[in-house]
């Protein structure tokens, strides 16, 4: 649980500025229709002709995060003289797999021991959005909230923890739906700290166990 992901939070930002209203939507509208060709559909018969269309405005909403930066929410911190756990958990999230650009979808666990700063309430929630805003991979995903809260925030440690279903594998491939994916990272005293970790699985609800 341990484990160091990579991609830290402000260098995965890093050419975001470039990145910004990057989304070609034309180029995606002429991908779409050219997929449908290959899958033997007339792209021009009625109820295809908007498709292209459609398409390249969804995935502008579901890849807004390629150009999100994770900054601007972590920095909304405030002061305080409380050292104990906080934990945000249930957060809804929607992402795509980079490997078959399916759909993997879930909840997000976060929960962090301040170091003189807590962050607003839906900062945690928004930093999530980001991430999943773009192609990935759960276990990136997972290290990369982790890094950006240690790396901005400066708590004494955080831990996140990623329950997923990827319809890469329950609507495709070995066809195993409701099988979730779980992804921990840990850092500062979540990793150092067995009981640490202990007491976010209890906080959850789970008695000490991730499952």
């Amino acid at each position: 649980m341990t484990e160091k992901m990579t991609g830290r939070g402000c260098r995965d930002g890093q050419g975001n500025a470039e990145r910004k209203h990057m989304i070609d939507q034309e180029k995606i509208r002429k991908a779409v229709k050219l997929l449908l060709e290959g899958i033997g559909e007339d792209p021009d018969r009625e109820g295809l002709l908007e498709t292209p269309d459609r398409v390249a405005r969804m995935y502008g909403e579901i890849f807004a995060g390629m150009y999100g930066d994770v900054s601007e929410p972590l920095s909304k911190v405030f002061t305080a003289d409380y050292n104990e756990m906080v934990m945000e958990k249930d957060i809804t999230f929607y992402s795509m797999c980079e490997h078959h650009m399916m759909p993997f979808y879930g909840k997000a666990h976060i929960a962090y021991v301040p170091e003189g700063k807590v962050l607003g309430l839906s900062k945690l929630a928004r930093t999530v959005e980001i991430y999943a805003g773009r192609l990935q991979i759960q276990e990136r995903m997972t290290g990369q909230i982790a890094d950006a809260i240690m790396e901005h925030l400066a708590p004494r440690g955080v831990m996140v923890m990623l329950e997923a279903e990827h319809l890469c594998m329950t609507m495709r491939g070995v066809r195993k739906p409701g099988s979730r994916t779980v992804s921990v990272a840990a850092r500062g005293i979540f990793g150092q700290d067995g009981a640490m970790q202990d007491r976010f699985f209890q906080m959850l609800g789970r008695d000490g166990k991730p499952f």
